[in-house]
């Protein structure tokens, strides 16, 4: 894995400013996680250091933060994966957005909270407007969460009309 540096340039910077606020994902949400992704060869990866307020309970991180992580992850990486499909640059017009048609988490052990987490996300299909994704969050080099995401293309006209 290589260390990547704030000017690197993450899927989520692309983003249009109109569809920038997310709470997970958004660089304009000055209360946000910040989630940044990046391709890892075939896959995304991103690395979020989770902080002692996003517990369950003592020593392990909420749920809800992991899915959190997931569903921001490959929403971001179906975006990237549909400019790399046709091609383009990152961030060219018309804008790529995704949102989440489904998604679907199975928790496997316990999330301990300390260790930077991985979030991997590899394309599994894309098909019109919708991408799936598989992923996983990694603590310690363990697995110990798995996702599967079904990110679905927001038309252009609503990426540019709905601005803030």
């Amino acid at each position: 894995m290589t260390d990547r540096k704030p000017r690197d340039k993450s899927f989520q910077d692309f983003y249009p400013p109109s569809y920038s606020h997310c709470y997970g994902c958004g660089t304009a949400n000055a209360h946000g996680l910040h989630i940044r992704s990046f391709w890892d060869g075939e896959e995304s990866l991103a690395v979020f250091r989770p902080q002692p307020y996003h517990l369950a309970f003592p020593g392990y991180v909420y749920g809800g933060l992991l899915a959190s992580l997931i569903d921001c992850h490959c929403v971001g990486t179906a975006a990237a994966a549909a400019y790399r499909e046709e091609g383009r640059k990152p961030g060219s017009e018309p804008a790529f957005r995704y949102v989440t048609g489904s998604l679907q988490v199975d928790f496997l052990k316990p999330t301990p909270l300390g260790p930077p987490l991985h979030i991997r996300a590899r394309v599994e299909e894309i098909a019109g407007r919708k991408t799936v994704l598989s992923a996983t969050v990694t603590a310690d080099s363990v697995i110990t969460v798995r996702g599967r995401v079904v990110a679905v293309r927001i038309p252009e006209n609503l990426v540019t009309e709905h601005a803030p």
